[in-house]
């Protein structure tokens, strides 16, 4: 604990060149690119004081669309966090809209969980309804959640995903995944979330072999309990895949929001996991 604090203390200027990267990253950014960021909240719900939700709006404000996984679904503490979270995001200037998937259906009830869509109408447009996969519903304990948004002209689907924890082993679910290109042939989709499963396991070979690349590469995602000489991130869980004959990638990384924080303990209230940030534009039809 005194090496973690310790370490906190000592990064507290490198916080402060942190929020000023952001700024500027933030404010150059081509009017035609769109900015996603994907954010495995940590049972999101009733539990997120008004201070945490603050906190949340502030770090994804500047973004066009965030994708939040593992809200609460046992109660409406879930949904009500993610229109705490919108009522904020409204505040801070720019309009805000969300939409929230119903309860997933595996089989555990403690493990079923809600998905949410936030985005920017005036950057955005939503095109229909968001859905929870069906057909491979009872294969994939939480299934994803499909939105599909248009930005001047061109359409993209954002797969919202949480696999089940690395003990339970998530490429037998994530297996399926191979499938959903074939499934929605005209959709350009976009695999996002926590998959608890970093990108190098051959459980996504049958993607890459379809085109698919991560945005993250060697980039852990979830949070220690406490920092060690080597950081304070643990495993590389969190990405996104993109197909890159659709997609063209601008940039992608993470934001280290614990650092905002004199103790990774306090941090882990927030999440456990940091947002993965994925800036890209939509190639023309060819």
């Amino acid at each position: 604990m005194h090496f973690c604090k310790m370490m906190f203390s000592g990064i507290r200027i490198i916080f402060l060149i942190f929020i000023v990267s952001i700024y500027t990253f933030t404010n150059t950014f081509s009017q035609s690119s769109i900015r996603i960021v994907s954010w495995n909240l940590k049972d999101f719900g009733q539990s997120k004081s008004d201070e945490e939700i603050l906190f949340i709006a502030k770090t994804i404000k500047d973004f066009d669309i965030v994708m939040i996984q593992e809200i609460v679904a046992q109660h409406p503490g879930g949904a009500q966090a993610v229109g705490r979270l919108a009522e904020a995001l409204n505040r801070m200037g720019a309009r805000w809209d969300y939409r929230i998937s119903d309860m997933t259906s595996g089989e555990n009830s403690y493990k079923r969980e809600r998905y949410a869509f936030l985005w920017k109408p005036s950057r955005i447009k939503l095109i229909g309804r968001p859905w929870l996969e069906r057909q491979y519903n009872m294969e994939i304990d939480r299934e994803p959640f499909f939105a599909t948004f248009n930005k001047d002209g061109k359409e993209f689907t954002l797969v919202n995903f949480h696999a089940i924890t690395k003990s339970k082993q998530p490429e037998t679910e994530i297996k399926y995944f191979k499938y959903l290109p074939a499934e929605y042939p005209n959709l350009n989709l976009i695999f996002c979330g926590d998959f608890n499963c970093p990108q190098s396991h051959t459980v996504f070979n049958p993607l890459r072999k379809m085109g698919y690349l991560p945005a993250l590469v060697d980039q852990r995602t979830s949070l220690r309990q406490q920092c060690l000489s080597d950081g304070c991130l643990a495993s590389e869980y969190d990405n996104v895949w993109y197909d890159k004959s659709k997609v063209i990638k601008i940039d992608a990384g993470i934001i280290h929001f614990y650092l905002g924080f004199t103790d990774i303990k306090e941090a882990g209230k927030v999440s456990d996991h940091v947002p993965v940030v994925f800036e890209f534009e939509v190639k023309e039809d060819e």
